[in-house]
């Protein structure tokens, strides 16, 4: 985020090109001596999350996207330095309003979710295989 309205690559899809990513939440991981742990972050009330994101035109009619990143607050910076930027519910019609293109006027009109409002705990290591799926990846796990 701190980079994102003054970089050349970024810009225009920052001005123009922005979009909702829905999620149920994300992992991240944590060095410990055994080797990394996975966590899952998440609404403390399970409601869905909207992450923010910025979206390209490919070649050949193809489009791509990317999640927005922003220094880990709250919980989040126990596990990781980064988070999505997560966007508070009354801010999603601003995100997605194409009259806002200058960057003050972006980030006046638009709040990231309280890091209150987030909540992580472990879960298994089967989140590292792409093989798995299933509610059961965001399971708590004891340590």
């Amino acid at each position: 985020m701190e980079t994102l309205a003054t970089s050349r690559y970024f810009k225009g899809a920052f001005c123009h090109h922005r979009c909702l990513i829905p999620a149920n939440g994300w992992y991240e991981w944590v060095k410990t001596c055994r080797g990394k742990q996975s966590h899952f972050l998440c609404r403390e009330d399970r409601a869905l999350l909207f992450l923010s994101g910025i979206w390209a035109d490919y070649a050949g009619g193809s489009a791509c996207c990317a999640i927005i990143t922003e220094p880990a607050r709250g919980i989040a910076k126990e596990i990781h330095d980064r988070m999505p930027l997560v966007l508070a519910d009354d801010s999603l019609e601003a995100w997605l309003d194409p009259a806002l293109t200058e960057r003050d006027a972006i980030c006046s009109a638009v709040q990231h979710l309280e890091a209150e409002a987030l909540s992580a705990w472990p879960v298994s290591a089967r989140v590292n295989r792409p093989d798995q799926e299933g509610s059961g990846l965001i399971r708590p796990m004891s340590l």
